[in-house]
Parts: C-alpha cells; sequence; structure tokens
C-alpha cells in the first residue's frame, strides 16, 4: 500500500478510514473501539485508544455526539 499524499510506502492506515499513510503524513489522535453499557455505573462507557494512526484528511468530530437513546 502507498500513502495517500505522497505515494511512499505507507506505514500504516488510517483508523478511521483505511487510507495508507507514510510517516511522514501520519497524525495521531484518540480513536473509540468500543461503546459499551457499564451495568455496575449505569451508564454508557467507551474504550478508547489514545494514539490512534490517522490520515489527517477524515474530520473526526472535535466533540462528542449525545446518544441519549444508548443509556
Amino acid at each position: 500500500m502507498t500513502c495517500w499524499f505522497c505515494t511512499k510506502a505507507s506505514r500504516g492506515s488510517c483508523a478511521f478510514c483505511g487510507r495508507g499513510v507514510c510517516e511522514d503524513h501520519a497524525r495521531f489522535g484518540p480513536f473509540v473501539l468500543d461503546v459499551h453499557r457499564s451495568e455496575a455505573r449505569s451508564r454508557t462507557e467507551a474504550l478508547v485508544v489514545e494514539d490512534a494512526l490517522q490520515c489527517g484528511t477524515c474530520k473526526p468530530r472535535p466533540q462528542p455526539v449525545p446518544m441519549p437513546e444508548l443509556d
């Protein structure tokens, strides 16, 4: 796979869209792996990876999206 931006060999793929990204174009940020209901705390919680590989073209929303229907 090649980098989406410069066609160098990619070092990984974006956690959001799957685009190939080389070391020069790699960005890092949080990525939600799983959302589940905590029976002990009676609330919805998320399992998050802090430094997931991102391409920088994707625009993850900066704030969480409310989903009261899951509570």
